[in-house]
């Protein structure tokens, strides 16, 4: 049972808590915008130009300056973009994050008159109507809308001024060099009851009503043991929305990284009325810059947007393993001790992490010269056993004129300035600091340099980093982040590129360091706590300062399915929880939710007890030893999975409804989830005590695997009720292989994902109602590029199909199976007929050729 809640004792120095962050109410331009007035806008029709691969159109306000519109479509994605007509300064356009401009087709006019005009492309299967007044743009699925833009008039578009701006926050003071600049839209998005995405935030899965609460904030801020159901801003954001029914599933995504809030209104129920969900999208500054992905189904949009953003870096086989983290472990001898106990207790990890306190006084690329004096010893005792080790490296550079690396950075002109011109000072783990400005092309390129292994003192190749505190966090500024007025390279405030300061640093500085360290040839491995769109190009994320309760247990789930979305695929939460204590059960239960998401890490903060896997007694050890092991076997698995996401944009995790899309009682659902098509997962969040059961909604068959396989022949119906056992009998979630598919796994797992090569390959396969099933498996050396540049890798897709005079399988004394290919052999089975279970062994078949078994 869950204990009286304590008071959790921030980790900053003189933290005020959460009254450091504002409402909405406290946020200037949101107030603004949504108090009004707004104005209207009419499209000046005459004005409209066909260009060679889309159109253009200027849209005249009530009063005020003109804006010109430029729109471009393709069968996947309508683009409309709104900028000033004439602006006394360029606006920040958001740059580094699409991997490629999408590139629209020659659109064609399919109508015109006085108040509109509709332009088709293609095989005239979408269309884009614009209305002359009020403005209105529509994008159509032949004469069906999907979504209108600025359906209720919230067009908004601060306009430059040649004069400054100051507001005051609390004893803040913001000074806009030219004036307010937010922009916003709204749009309506027809037929749709269920929106998805929007992530980061502590909340469920489907995105509610904000009509009466806060709207969905997208601000990167470093939020200790952040509130749960609340719309607040977290350590990152990707402004990405997902609509689904049963028929279509659509896309919006809002480029844009200054503060943004997102407010929505469901439809409202009534009958014979279709439904529609309101969206409105407020942002400090920048350009509107809005693209719709038309889908139709779930994975196309995922695909569209990956397109857009880039594919999710396939990740070096080692980091799909368990990760072992504490703030911090103490010295060399602690390492080495906490390595020597995973394999004592028989435990498989890959990799250890240390966290700031392994620095010389919080100065970065350094190491503590009493507690870690031969770091490259350590490395080379963890390379021993096919271990690697992670480091902290965040963007704050202690202000220190005898340190070489900070002259060096101060010098070259590395750090973000003050409005005044001159370095800007926060203050971070360190003390006094100055803020790297990764904005800058050369500051990425001087700070991935410093990665070099004849640079970066201490390191060797088994060395990876963990990029913390890159929201950026500056304990005592305005809501513990940058003033907004800070100067970055070209001249941009800070206002207008603040949620791509993380995506920077790891997803394009550290990562660049990575890869160049090893001349090219190796894959990086890099965590980052903020993010925007686009980072799952590079690396993974993780959700944050989370607490060891049963609460936040429970909401780590809609939380990495919202990031899976989102397209940032390799993520997961602290198991255990950053803070507090976590009791025996709360511990095992989180190890096994933490074994079936992508990133598996365990980490705890300073002033927490360890929590080693094997200091809670016997029967603890021995269950987080089998979820651990169980999470080993299914790698290959999940490393396919990987490849899927890495070329085809699909997410290793998925919402139910991404698999079931027809099936609305899957639309709610956040706390069941499938593990690619195959595999769906019962996560089990709370106490027995509260949980008896778990439930999900069956539209096909499905195999039942706990610790050992076991094949039921479980009917196609509603819903399937599992019992959760106790602690003393649980030793994994139960997990579900989908009809109609195979699931590839490992017999052995040895220490590390290096000792898998060691084991050879099983396949389970969950035949369908009509005999069938089917599954790929994907494979490369784990670790280098070859995959890429040589095309070194081996992709296997498996078939088995049953012919009608074979179905079921009976055992009889002239009953045999043969191997084809190598040459026909007959190969050893036993049949479980009480369990519906062939088991065929000893097959010894390399996946280099084709072959065939033959059931006769």
């Amino acid at each position: 049972m869950e204990m009286a809640e304590e008071t959790i004792v921030s980790l900053v120095p003189d933290d005020e808590g959460k009254q450091k962050f504002r409402k909405c109410d406290q946020i200037s331009f949101y107030r603004r915008q949504t108090l009004g007035p707004n104005l209207q806008y009419r499209a000046c029709l005459d004005t409209l130009v066909l260009t060679e691969r889309g159109a253009r159109v200027e849209l005249e306000p009530d009063c005020g300056v003109r804006l010109i519109l430029s729109l471009s479509a393709s069968d996947e994605t309508v683009r409309v973009q709104i900028d000033e007509l004439q602006p006394i300064r360029t606006r920040y356009s958001v740059p580094d994050v699409l991997t490629k401009e999408p590139v629209g087709e020659p659109l064609r006019v399919a109508k015109e008159t006085r108040d509109l005009v509709s332009l088709t492309w293609g095989e005239k299967q979408y269309q884009v109507r614009v209305w002359a007044c009020p403005f209105r743009l529509e994008v159509l699925c032949g004469e069906e809308a999907m979504v209108t833009f600025n359906s209720r008039d919230k067009l908004h578009f601060d306009t430059l001024q040649d004069s400054l701006w100051q507001e005051t926050w609390r004893e803040f003071v913001d000074i806009k060099a030219n004036g307010p600049s937010s922009v916003g839209a709204d749009l309506c998005l027809h037929g749709y009851n269920h929106v998805y995405g929007l992530p980061e935030h502590a909340d469920s899965l489907k995105l509610s009503d904000t009509r009466h609460g806060e709207p969905y904030r997208l601000y990167n801020l470093d939020v200790f043991a952040y509130d749960l159901h609340s719309r607040l801003g977290l350590y990152g954001s990707v402004p990405l929305v997902l609509a689904h029914k049963t028929n279509q599933s659509i896309g919006v995504f809002w480029l844009n990284t200054s503060e943004t809030l997102v407010d929505g209104t469901p439809p409202m129920k009534r009958r014979r009325v279709p439904p529609q969900t309101d969206l409105r999208w407020l942002s400090e500054s920048g350009l509107i810059d809005c693209m719709v992905l038309l889908g139709p189904s779930p994975s196309q949009v995922m695909s569209q947007y990956a397109q857009l953003t880039g594919y999710q870096a396939l990740p070096p086989l080692f980091s799909l393993g368990y990760h072992q983290c504490r703030w911090n472990y103490e010295d060399e001898a602690d390492v080495k001790a906490v390595d020597a106990g995973f394999d004592h207790h028989n435990i498989p990890y890959d990799v250890i992490w240390l966290d700031i306190e392994h620095t010389d006084g919080k100065r970065y690329f350094t190491w503590d010269p009493v507690c870690f004096p031969d770091p490259v010893s350590l490395q080379r005792h963890l390379e021993d056993r096919k271990r690697k080790l992670v480091v902290i490296n965040d963007p704050h550079i202690k202000v220190d004129p005898d340190w070489s690396l900070y002259c060096e950075a101060r010098d070259g002109g590395h750090f973000v300035k003050d409005r005044e011109g001159q370095i800007y000072q926060g203050s971070c783990w360190p003390g006094d600091s100055n803020y790297l400005d990764f904005s800058s092309p050369a500051t990425r390129a001087w700070y991935s340099q410093r990665f070099a292994l004849e640079r970066y003192s201490g390191s060797t190749s088994s060395l990876f980093v963990w990029n913390d505190m890159n929201e950026p966090s500056v304990f005592g500024g305005p809501e513990q982040t940058m003033p907004k007025d800070a100067m970055h390279h070209g001249g941009w405030e800070h206002r207008e590129l603040h949620n791509l300061y993380g995506f920077h640093q790891v997803h394009m500085a550290t990562v660049q360091g990575l890869i160049t360290r090893s001349g090219g040839l190796e894959r990086p491995f890099a965590l980052s706590r903020s993010f925007f769109a686009g980072s799952q190009r590079l690396g993974a994320v993780w959700t944050g300062d989370n607490v060891a309760s049963w609460d936040y247990l429970k909401i780590s789930i809609p939380m990495i399915l919202s990031l899976s979305l989102a397209g940032i695929s390799f993520c997961g939460a602290d198991v255990g929880g950053f803070v507090k204590d976590p009791d025996p059960e709360l511990l095992v239960r989180w190890y096994q939710a933490g074994a079936l998401t992508p990133f598996f890490r365990g980490h705890a903060a300073m002033n927490t007890k360890r929590r080693e896997p094997w200091l809670f007694g016997d029967q603890v050890t021995s269950a987080i030893r089998c979820v651990i092991q169980q999470r080993y076997l299914l790698l290959p698995y999940w490393y396919t999975l990987f490849h899927q996401a890495h070329t085809a944009g699909l997410p290793p995790l998925r919402p139910l409804w991404v698999e079931f899309p027809a099936d609305q009682d899957t639309f709610t659902v956040d706390h069941q989830y499938m593990i690619g098509l195959v595999l769906p997962s019962l996560s089990i969040p709370l106490p027995v005590c509260f949980c008896p059961s778990v439930c999900l909604s069956l539209s096909v068959p499905v195999c039942l695997s706990l610790s050992v396989p076991v094949c039921l022949n479980l009917p196609v119906g509603p819903c399937l009720s599992v019992s959760a056992p106790s602690l003393s009998t649980c030793v994994q979630v139960p997990v579900f292989q989908r009809g109609g598919t195979v699931v590839s796994r490992r017999t052995g797992c040895g220490s590390c994902t290096a000792d898998l090569q060691k084991h050879p390959l099983s396949l389970t396969v969950a035949l369908d109602s009509q005999g069938g099933a089917e599954g790929e498996l994907y494979l490369d050396d784990g670790h280098s590029f070859r995959y890429r540049d040589r095309r070194e890798f081996i992709l296997r897709r498996f078939s088995l199909l049953f012919c009608a005079n074979s179905l079921p399988f009976k055992k009889t004394e002239n009953s045999c199976v043969v191997l084809t290919g190598y040459q026909d052999v007959p190969v050893k089975f036993l049949f479980d007929e009480a369990r519906h279970m062939l088991t065929l062994e000893d097959l010894n078949v390399g996946l280099g050729k084709d072959w065939d078994i033959k059931i006769l």
